[in-house]
């Protein structure tokens, strides 16, 4: 694409726009905001002409790239109200890597559509539970403890790289899910987006390597480009969501991220069925 051109202006325009509304969510949500990047980067780099075969899987590794900076800022932010659980970030260390890791690995291999279900599943799920608020979702009174809270962490690690989030739509429900407030599955869930971006975002580099059809500016399935059009407004609006998302009640924080949700999930079920 030409720089200097009234096309490349659009696009720019366009990623830092997304890029603030992106931030405010990383804060408001405690999500890295790969629920609106990949949407938005899947647009774009259809917009480019890419085909479908890296088009999603771009979309997706760029996200994780994108969503390291966003992490970092939203997660500084819930800690120094003192809402994180750090112990419960230090058991789901390991098992969130082993899980990131063995995504990318899949990300070369899988076709497109699986990344589309996968996200659609996971953040429909997770939509129709903020949404009700029905208490007959919760499993137990709190998490459970050795080989189930590391599996928790496991399985957060690997539909996340699949889906090119930090982590916290996941991280939120299963929380929740166990009794936890959410308020602190948010804040928690931005310091998982930190263990799960790096990574993710490594990996995606690796497995893209070699594969035809990819932009000039990637490296395997991260594209620079975008990157750099991105992050500078998340930064700028990221404490924004933090403070947002403390001035909101319980109630009204689960609708806001279920309605969210549910809409992403819409136009990726449009992608689907039409694709």
């Amino acid at each position: 694409m030409d720089f200097m051109t009234a096309e490349f202006a659009m696009v720019a325009v366009m990623l830092l726009a997304a890029g603030a509304v992106t931030g405010v969510l990383a804060g408001l949500f405690g999500v890295g905001g790969g629920a609106l990047i990949v949407p938005v980067l899947y647009e774009l780099f259809g917009f480019l002409g890419l085909s479908d075969e890296v088009r999603m899987p771009l979309a997706v590794g760029t996200s994780l790239a994108i969503i390291i900076p966003i992490s970092i800022r939203s997660y500084m932010g819930h800690r120094a109200r003192g809402a994180v659980d750090e112990a419960l970030l230090k058991s789901w260390a390991l098992p969130i890597l082993a899980g990131v890791l063995i995504g990318a690995g899949l990300a070369r291999f899988a076709p497109p559509f699986v990344f589309q279900i996968v996200f659609v599943v996971v953040a429909g799920a997770n939509a129709i539970k903020m949404i009700s608020g029905a208490k007959k979702w919760d499993l137990s009174a709190d998490l459970p403890t050795g080989a189930g809270l590391y599996s928790y962490g496991g399985l957060i690690g690997l539909l996340s790289a699949l889906m090119g989030i930090g982590g916290g739509q996941i991280s939120n429900m299963i929380m929740t899910l166990h009794g936890r407030p959410i308020h602190q599955a948010v804040a928690t869930s931005a310091g998982i987006g930190v263990l799960i971006s790096v990574p993710g975002a490594i990996g995606y580099m690796i497995a893209g390597l070699g594969q035809e059809g990819l932009p000039m500016d990637a490296i395997g399935y991260v594209s620079f480009l975008g990157m750099i059009l991105f992050v500078p407004t998340t930064i700028l609006t990221a404490n924004l969501g933090v403070k947002l998302a403390h001035s909101l009640s319980r109630r009204h924080l689960e609708l806001a991220f279920g309605l969210f949700l549910a809409l992403v999930c819409l136009r990726f079920v449009y992608a689907i069925v039409t694709g």
